[in-house]
């Protein structure tokens, strides 16, 4: 006998884990930090406009926002800070889009990223819905990075970050000297500080 091919759109993708996402409905068990850190790893921030031999990949930036948000907030909870490592997390699965393309797109991607944000939120024991003030805190720290990352490594001049982005308060350039490395290279460097902030806020939820 042969098998038909489904006429249903395919919205589930297979995991080096072994893991299959469904992208529409996302279950938290279908997630695996090995699988965000390979793909963060591989996906290039600024669609790979970027200076230097190795782009610099999404890894590098989540790094680089909980790097900022825990120099900025140094008594901030684990929670928040693992939070902020894993707030692009969804782009292992979907990409990373840059803001004028999510623009265009609208609704429709914000509503799918927002689930799978929640989704890898649960699955390292935080709430789907973190509080205000540390999504607050999360996306100065955002906005600080590619402000850093515009300047260092896409091209702007300061003036037109300072238009786009806003000159961030108490950050100097020099504290940030940023490239692109090897895959392998940011993904063990994720990998690393995802264990130690998830150790961190697993001890502080145990002592709450």
């Amino acid at each position: 006998m042969v098998a038909t091919r489904s006429k249903e759109p395919r919205a589930w993708q297979r995991m080096l884990s072994g893991r299959r996402l469904d992208l529409l409905n996302p279950s938290p068990l279908d997630i695996e930090i090995e699988d965000i850190a390979h793909g963060l790893s591989r996906v290039s921030r600024w669609n790979g406009q970027t200076q230097g031999e190795w782009p610099y990949s999404v890894a590098d930036h989540s790094l680089l926002v909980e790097e900022i948000l825990g120099r900025a907030k140094p008594q901030i909870a684990p929670g928040c800070r693992l939070a902020a490592l894993l707030h692009d997390a969804p782009e292992y699965v979907i990409g990373d889009l840059i803001s004028p393309f999510k623009a265009v797109v609208g609704g429709d991607y914000k509503r799918l990223e927002e689930s799978l944000f929640s989704a890898t939120l649960i699955r390292f024991g935080l709430p789907a819905a973190p509080k205000s003030e540390t999504v607050r805190a999360i996306k100065r720290a955002d906005r600080v990075a590619a402000y850093l990352e515009a300047v260092h490594l896409a091209g702007f001049e300061v003036h037109e970050a300072d238009q786009i982005f806003g000159r961030p308060r108490d950050v100097e350039l020099e504290d940030y000297p940023l490239q692109g490395r090897p895959a392998e290279q940011a993904k063990a460097a994720f990998l690393t500080r995802f264990e130690k902030v998830f150790a961190l806020s697993q001890q502080k939820q145990k002592a709450s």
